[in-house]
C-alpha cells in the first residue's frame, strides 16, 4: 500500500511540473535546477573575473582559467554538506587530469604581476588571489552554487586534457549566476503583497512621566 502511495505521488508530481512546462534536470538538490546558464565569455568579459590593467589576450584568458580553478577549489570547502555532489573528488581529479593547463596559467599571472607589480609583486599577487576566492563566497544562495559547481567539476572530468580554458570560457558565466539566490523551478511562489496600515498612535495615558510605556486602560464601550 505504501509502494502504491509513494508511485502516485511520484505521478502527481510528475503532471504538476508536466502542466507547468518543466522537466528534471538531473540534479541532487532541486526537483528541477533553476535555469543560471549564460553565455560564453573571454577573459576581458567584465564583472567575471578581477580585472588586470593592459593585460594581454594570453594574461586575461589565465586570468579566466584560475578564477574557474578558485571556484572549484571553493565549492570544494563549502559544499562537503551532501557528498553525493563530490565537489572534493571532482576538484582534486580536476588539479590531476588539467595540471599542464593549470601550471600554464599560474606561470602566466605569476610573469604578469612581477611585471605589473614591481617589488610588490608578490603582496599583489596573494591579494588577487584572496579576492578572487572570496568572490565566490556565497550562504543565500549555496544550494545553487554547489550544484552547478558540481556539474562543472563533472565536466572537467569527462573533456580531454587540454580543454579546461575551453570549460572556463562556456561555463564561467553560469557559475557567476548561480551566486544569485533562487528557488527550486517546480515550486516558484509569486510574492504577495499585504496591505499595512499605520498603527494608531497610543493614548497620553498610555505613557508614565518618564515617556515608557505602560498598561493602557481598557477602552470604554461607546453607547449605540
Amino acid at each position: 500500500m505504501a509502494f502504491r502511495s509513494h508511485r502516485w505521488l511520484g505521478a502527481v508530481v510528475g503532471g504538476m511540473m508536466a502542466a507547468a512546462g518543466l522537466s528534471p534536470a538531473g540534479a541532487y538538490l532541486f526537483w528541477v535546477k533553476p535555469q543560471v546558464a549564460g553565455t560564453p565569455a573571454t577573459g576581458g568579459a567584465a564583472g567575471l573575473v578581477l580585472p588586470l590593467a593592459n593585460a594581454t589576450p594570453k594574461e586575461m584568458q589565465a586570468n579566466l582559467l584560475w578564477t574557474l580553478r578558485a571556484g572549484l577549489n571553493v565549492a570544494a570547502l563549502q559544499c562537503q554538506f551532501n557528498p553525493a555532489l563530490r565537489t572534493v573528488a571532482n576538484y582534486n581529479n580536476m588539479l590531476h587530469q588539467h595540471a599542464a593547463e593549470l601550471q600554464a596559467a599560474y606561470a602566466t599571472l605569476t610573469a604578469y604581476f612581477k611585471h605589473a607589480g614591481g617589488k610588490t609583486w608578490q603582496a599583489k599577487f596573494d591579494q588577487y588571489v584572496t579576492s578572487t576566492y572570496n568572490s565566490f563566497s556565497t550562504l543565500q544562495a549555496q544550494r545553487i552554487f554547489c550544484e552547478t559547481a558540481a556539474s562543472i567539476g563533472r565536466e572537467t572530468m569527462i573533456r580531454p586534457r587540454g580543454q579546461l580554458e575551453k570549460i572556463a570560457e562556456e561555463r564561467i558565466r553560469e557559475l557567476r549566476n548561480s551566486l544569485v539566490p533562487v528557488g527550486d523551478a517546480a515550486f516558484t511562489v509569486l510574492p504577495g503583497r499585504i496591505a499595512m496600515s499605520d498603527p494608531a498612535p497610543l493614548s497620553p495615558v498610555c505613557f508614565d512621566k518618564k515617556g515608557r510605556v505602560k498598561k493602557c486602560p481598557e477602552p470604554k464601550n461607546k453607547r449605540r
